[in-house]
């Protein structure tokens, strides 16, 4: 029989305490009957061989009590051997029905989890970016994890294994009684003994399993966060290998004594557990031995007896453990629900049109945003019964950090100095029309980046549209939104793999030839070229194992490839040398001939090379201009021009 297989009953399969246990409602059951329809008739076939396997596991005892009681009394050859055949067909005929069993519980479990994990994935992609900033990853990482395993074992393994168990339970009370009523009667009576015990031990060995589970994750947490590029060179720069040694090393310790702990309490547990169990048996041989000897009850009986005695054992305490076990399941089941009900923030339109021959006429107008935190749009912290829990501070441990006195954003002698604000943009309206560069300049946390992030729709804003050729960019739809804008981004992103399959990322139909013209337009090919694999060589986790400026033209080459309407760099050109960045600039001009570009950028060259400069502060468009008018205002970009540019001009 398949018991608990994937179950989040107790630790070691123990009794769970009621005040644990989570709720179960209707209306998530109807849900959750759903992703069981499509597996109806698999269900069906798994209960029907589990309870006939159920009752296998009855015969064997009958027999013995045959062959006691008759066979080898009576010295009866030709009934022993059919007696020993059926010794040997019985659990041949079992093995046989439960490698069909595990086949059939394995294409209803891992075709659940198929279906969970598909659907958690296509809708987390189209959450807005505002999810994910909000998100950790590793809490979206144990919602394909814990908790879709943890759904499915509710469809594949506790529903049957609950109705099992009950049958079960009942039959072999039904054979117990009609062999020997009085025995029955006084095998029971230990019962509620026996559900005290493991009530009252599993409680305890519950707390150990719990701290070993958190001191585990606190344990993952350092783990996590040391043993990545990004981890591992902030520890070298600072000096501290040996100080994360003593960190990990105290964390590993502790994930010792608490396994040594769980190991003793558990067999604590167990071992009670047999005895009280070893009681009950006890008395069936004891009260049994003096039947038999008065003649009142034969030597077989008592045997079959026994050995039900321990079926029923452990179906009983199976039931006890089952309903936790279930309601436990159907929570993985409401945590992925809660993923699957998030609503999108940035939503495409039922009749939402496709957008097609695209000129690039891209406006702004009375553009207002501003970051909008709404619970429902968020995860909720919830306590995982059974499982790890979750982690707040990595290093810190459980130490709570003070707030220190001094200023904060809300003083009015700092908030003159600083971009902090609640709108982070405010009345933006602006035009660029195909074939235009509009440059945006401005301080640090201006407004710039977010301004960029709203052409693609990464956010919707709160007030005002954004146009493209005339079209509201919610009247249409992502995909061929998206298909119009090519973006670099301000951190590029590589993914661990080569630079042939980080440049198809773009557009997976594109040749060798494509490929290797967008790489000479970025002024990457000849550097690819002298590469060992060359195309094919890999570039490491997030491209760490090239330089900045490497990662940002082979970012720029696959924009290029994607041949968009509208370019957005962020910053694209900032890690480039200055031979490199003259190249790049070269070949901006024939990329950008007929195309809108969108350019935040620090370097004089692009700015000069504008048609249209923005200038924010604040979130609001504070000046606009080429850069001579820009100059000749003797506003805000004039200090930019004479703090940040001036200095660069030489580098040209």
């Amino acid at each position: 029989m398949m018991r608990g297989g994937g179950g989040h009953g107790g630790p070691w399969g123990v009794v769970n305490t009621t005040d644990e246990k989570p709720q179960v409602t209707w209306v998530l059951l109807r849900r959750v009957i759903k992703y069981a329809r499509p597996y109806l008739w698999l269900i069906l076939g798994m209960l029907v061989i589990t309870l006939i396997t159920s009752g296998l596991s009855l015969i064997n005892p009958l027999i013995l009590r045959q062959m006691i009681d008759k066979t080898l009394p009576n010295k009866d050859m030709h009934q022993l051997a059919w007696l020993v055949v059926a010794l040997l067909a019985i659990p041949l005929l079992t093995g046989g029905l439960n490698v069909l069993l595990r086949q059939l519980n394995a294409r209803v479990g891992e075709g659940v989890v198929y279906d969970l994990r598909s659907g958690l994935f296509a809708h987390l992609q189209r959450m807005s970016l505002g999810f994910y900033t909000h998100t950790k990853v590793g809490e979206l990482i144990s919602r394909f994890n814990n908790d879709v395993v943890g759904a499915q074992s509710a469809i594949s393994n506790t529903f049957v294994n609950i109705v099992t168990s009950l049958i079960q339970a009942v039959a072999v009370l039904a054979v117990m009684f009609t062999l020997e009523w009085r025995m029955t009667l006084i095998s029971i009576a230990i019962l509620p003994f026996f559900l005290v015990a493991a009530r009252k031990l599993g409680n305890r060995l519950r707390d150990v399993a719990r701290l070993q589970l958190d001191l585990n994750a606190k344990m993952n947490a350092v783990l996590n966060e040391l043993l990545n590029i990004s981890g591992a060179l902030l520890v070298k720069l600072f000096g501290r290998t040996a100080q994360e040694d003593a960190r990990f090393n105290a964390r590993a310790q502790d994930v010792r004594q608490s396994g040594i702990q769980r190991a003793v309490t558990g067999t604590l547990f167990f071992v009670s557990i047999g005895l009280l169990s070893s009681i009950g048996m006890a008395l069936v041989y004891g009260v049994g031995g003096y039947l038999v000897i008065k003649s009142a009850l034969t030597i077989g009986t008592i045997v079959a007896l026994g050995a039900y005695l321990g079926n029923l054992y452990g179906s009983l305490q199976s039931l006890t453990n089952a309903p936790v076990d279930f309601a436990t399941s159907m929570v993985s089941f409401e945590r992925v629900f809660e993923v699957l009900d998030l609503p999108y923030e940035v939503a495409e339109k039922p009749q939402a049109k496709v957008l097609e021959n695209v000129q690039g006429v891209l406006e702004f107008e009375d553009v207002n945003f501003r970051y909008q935190i709404e619970e429902k749009n968020l995860l909720k912290d919830v306590r995982r019964f059974g499982q790890m829990q979750d982690v707040k501070a990595v290093l810190s441990g459980e130490r709570e950090e003070k707030p220190r006195n001094g200023g904060t954003p809300e003083d009015p002698a700092l908030a003159v100095h600083t971009q902090a604000r609640d709108e982070v943009l405010e009345h933006i309206c602006f035009r660029a029309d195909p074939g235009s560069l509009v440059a945006l300049v401005g301080p640090s946390g201006a407004g710039k980046t977010t301004m960029t992030y709203l052409i693609p729709r990464l956010y919707d804003p709160t007030g005002g549209r954004i146009l493209i050729d005339g079209q509201d960019l919610r009247d249409v739809t992502l995909a061929s939104l998206t298909n119009q804008i090519g973006m670099v981004t301000q951190e590029t992103y590589l993914f661990h793999d080569t630079i042939r399959v980080n440049l198809l990322y773009a557009r997976e139909d594109a040749n060798q030839t494509e490929v290797e013209a967008a790489a000479r337009a970025a002024n990457i090919h000849d550097f690819v070229l002298g590469l060992p694999n060359g195309y094919e060589t890999i570039v490491g986790e997030r491209g760490y194992r090239l330089s900045g400026g490497e990662k940002q033209r082979l970012a720029l080459a696959r924009v290029i490839l994607k041949d968009p309407r509208i370019l957005v760099l962020d910053e694209a050109t900032s890690s480039l040398d200055s031979e490199s960045e003259t190249l790049i600039q070269e070949a901006l001009k024939r990329v950008m001939a007929g195309r809108t570009s969108i350019v935040i950028a620090h370097r004089l060259s692009t700015i000069q090379a504008a048609d249209l400069i923005l200038v924010m502060d604040r979130g609001r468009i504070v000046e606009r201009g080429t850069h001579l008018e820009l100059l000749g205002q003797r506003g805000l970009y004039a200090r930019l021009y004479e703090t940040q540019f001036r200095k660069k001009v030489e580098d040209l």
